[in-house]
């Protein structure tokens, strides 16, 4: 089983770093012209998938703009899925999930494994029951070639209460999910599959990521401030393993298909530059 590390080198090489969200919130909705109901999230799922399915290295649904519409929302959701995975897109699913037990491991079943309806490539999940407490999402992660992005260093300021507090050793929280998961990825040829989430808005943290060996999910480019230069001083010496991630700054430019990848692609040229600047 090929492992999700090598994939999505594989999928970036070939189609360029980027990752572009599916996030239909109302707002989005009522730009695009379209109700806020599920007619409304169907055309405009669609008309992303279609528009850049077959043209970005991963797309990111966020689940809850799905899950709000209930059973119906789900369902449009597991045919985003589909389809997006036809078009050869990884799936990464923004649902940020994070438990312990078989709850963990229930949802690790759900988006993981192969045979579920809403299996996907990889997940965000969150760390703050424990890194440890995430170990099934990691085991069926290896397991299908899947991947989990763990939730770091994000850019909401309610975050740092907890992400920056200092544990008994110095080390911030953060800095001990990073450490965690640079144990999880150690050897891995040419990239290990647990990711991280590091928000692009929050500047230089003195956080260490030098030995991630993971990819580095870095949301928050585009309309919510930042811009594909700010990486540089985000992630510094790993910049390389940067998946810069953008959402409404490509999505408003619908419903156009033509102007989505039109986009896509300005976005697709920022990133390069930027990543190649720290070459």
């Amino acid at each position: 089983m090929e492992s999700f590390g090598a994939r999505l080198h594989r999928a970036v090489t070939e189609r360029g770093p980027l990752c572009v969200g599916i996030d239909p919130h109302p707002g989005l909705l009522a730009r695009w012209g379209l109700d806020d109901d599920i007619r409304g999230l169907d055309r405009f799922a669609r008309t992303v998938t279609d528009a850049l399915g077959d043209r970005v290295a991963v797309i990111k649904p966020q689940s809850a703009f799905f899950e709000r519409f209930g059973s119906k929302g789900v369902a449009i959701l597991e045919s985003t899925i589909r389809q997006l995975r036809d078009a050869g897109s990884l799936v990464l699913l923004d649902v940020k999930r994070g438990d312990i037990g078989s709850t963990v491991a229930a949802y690790a079943s759900a988006y993981l494994d192969p045979s579920s309806l809403i299996h996907v490539d990889a997940v965000t999940a969150s760390p703050y029951l424990g890194v440890g407490a995430l170990a099934p999402m990691f085991e069926l992660a290896a397991e299908h070639g899947g991947g989990v992005f763990v939730l770091a260093l994000t850019s909401n300021p309610e975050g740092a209460a907890v992400q920056r507090a200092r544990t008994a050793d110095g080390r911030t929280v953060a800095q001990t999910v990073i450490d965690e998961i640079s144990q999880l990825n150690a050897g891995a040829q040419p990239l290990g599959s647990i990711g991280l989430v590091v928000g692009a808005t929050i500047g230089d943290t003195g956080h260490d990521l030098s030995a991630v060996n993971g990819p580095l999910l870095a949301p928050g480019l585009g309309a919510q401030g930042a811009t594909a230069a700010d990486l540089r001083v985000v992630f510094g010496s790993a910049l390389p393993a940067v998946l810069p991630s953008y959402s409404r700054e490509v999505l408003g430019a619908g419903p156009d298909p033509d102007a989505l990848r039109a986009a896509a692609d300005r976005a697709l040229t920022g990133c390069r530059a930027a990543l190649a600047a720290g070459d």
